[in-house]
């Protein structure tokens, strides 16, 4: 593996923050999690740069933080759901590094993201169903990008070993 810089994306609840942790440890790189740089850097979480003052401000600001990840040496970076679909930044990470989707069926994203869903404003106080069917019309607006990544990796399992070792595998390649 000769990639300095491996950027994970993928839908939120994707297990990019999860695996990324596990993937630099075992491989002995730093793990940066986008919105918690952006967060330190700013200061304020990223649901408030989100909200106030706009989607469109979080974005540019998003991108500022890809550009400059873009020249850190043996990182794993952990994307935010929507980062690849913005300002090109999926060409920005496929120039820069390589770029792994974590794939996951949307019924597998509704399990995994019902728990917390009070914490991601996008989800906050929707059913089951209105769940489901906000991050299928998500998903299928963001495939354009998400499909552009180098690897495409089936992360449906809940087995953050398996996956670690399937993504290991396909690095070697």
């Amino acid at each position: 593996m000769t990639d300095s810089r491996i950027y994970l994306i993928g839908y939120m609840g994707s297990g990019k923050t999860t695996v990324g942790r596990r993937l630099a440890k075992k491989i002995d790189f730093q793990f940066i999690d986008v919105d918690i740089f952006i967060e330190n850097r700013y200061r304020k979480t990223v649901s408030e740069i989100f909200f106030l003052p706009n989607e469109e401000t979080f974005r540019i600001i998003e991108h500022k933080a890809l550009e400059e990840l873009s020249r850190f040496e043996n990182v794993v970076v952990s994307t935010g759901g929507g980062a690849p679909c913005f300002h090109n930044n999926m060409e920005l990470m496929n120039k820069s590094g390589l770029t792994v989707y974590l794939k996951v069926a949307p019924e597998e994203l509704m399990k995994r993201l019902k728990n917390g869903q009070n914490k991601r404003p996008l989800l906050k106080g929707k059913t089951s169903e209105e769940m489901l069917s906000f991050i299928i019309e998500n998903i299928s607006k963001r495939n354009l990008y998400y499909s552009q990544a180098d690897l495409i990796l089936n992360a449906d399992t809940n087995n953050i070993d398996q996956i670690l070792n399937n993504l290991i595998l396909l690095l070697k390649k």
